[in-house]
């Protein structure tokens, strides 16, 4: 077995055209031991993904400015969204403050939301907390000792933790990294009613943030999965996954 002090330090790929912002959120990044790559637009962003490949080069997330030249955060994200880096994790970092905008961030397949000005402190607690998301260390559940996780199956949904996939009727579904989070919990779940405040402490392990990320994922959830989604809305009390439906 390997040495997990033998690990790769985490890789992120910020994109933002300020290089003050830039700076500072590089120093707060490698003071937690993160490698960073900086570029100034979407363009770049998307060529450094496709050059990373996988290994010691892999980019673990990106950090995107919406508005930059060349390319803007929104545009590039959708490309990685609909190409090859759909499973990347993505942060967008803009100065558009309304609730609007950052619902269209969200539904472009954002995993979070940062607003300028904002605490680069607290922008280091975001990254640490997607990437701990993204690559959880799982304790086994398996009683052979092998290792494995179980499969999940509810009705037509079957969600591997291990493989990090989703199928509907035997289709895969592609989901973003806290879309999965958000399926497993409530299929781990079922029954229970969570508000949206527990949602965003129990998935995204924040103790602040924009009440809005969860219900925009919980839409794009029930999207993806169609016919087969069992997610309730529970008026003025939150959401639950219904397994007799």
């Amino acid at each position: 077995m390997s040495d997990p002090a033998d690990a790769r330090p985490s890789r992120v790929l910020l994109a933002d055209d300020n290089p003050v912002v830039s700076d500072v959120v590089r120093r707060y990044l490698e003071r937690d031991g993160v490698e960073v790559e900086m570029v100034d637009d979407g363009a770049q962003a998307l060529e450094i993904l496709d050059r990373a490949g996988g290994g010691d080069a892999e980019i673990d997330l990106v950090i995107l400015d919406v508005m930059m030249p060349v390319l803007d955060g929104l545009s590039a994200l959708r490309a990685m969204r609909s190409g090859a880096h759909r499973h990347v994790p993505v942060i967008l970092l803009t100065a558009l403050g309304e609730e609007e905008d950052r619902v269209v961030g969200f539904e472009a397949g954002a995993d979070d939301y940062v607003t300028k000005p904002f605490s680069p402190r607290e922008l280091a607690l975001r990254v640490a907390s997607v990437l701990r998301r993204s690559n959880p260390v799982m304790p086994s559940a398996d009683p052979t000792g092998e290792g494995a996780s179980p499969v999940i199956r509810d009705g037509a949904i079957v969600l591997d933790p291990d493989a990090r996939t989703v199928t509907v009727a035997g289709r895969a579904i592609s989901t973003t990294k806290r879309e999965f989070d958000l399926l497993a919990f409530f299929l781990g779940n079922p029954g229970v009613v969570f508000s949206r405040e527990q949602l965003l402490s129990e998935v995204w392990e924040w103790t602040f943030g924009d009440m809005s990320t969860v219900t925009v994922h919980v839409k794009r959830l029930r999207a993806k999965l169609g016919d087969a989604a069992s997610l309730e809305t529970v008026w003025g009390q939150g959401y639950r996954w219904d397994r007799s439906r």
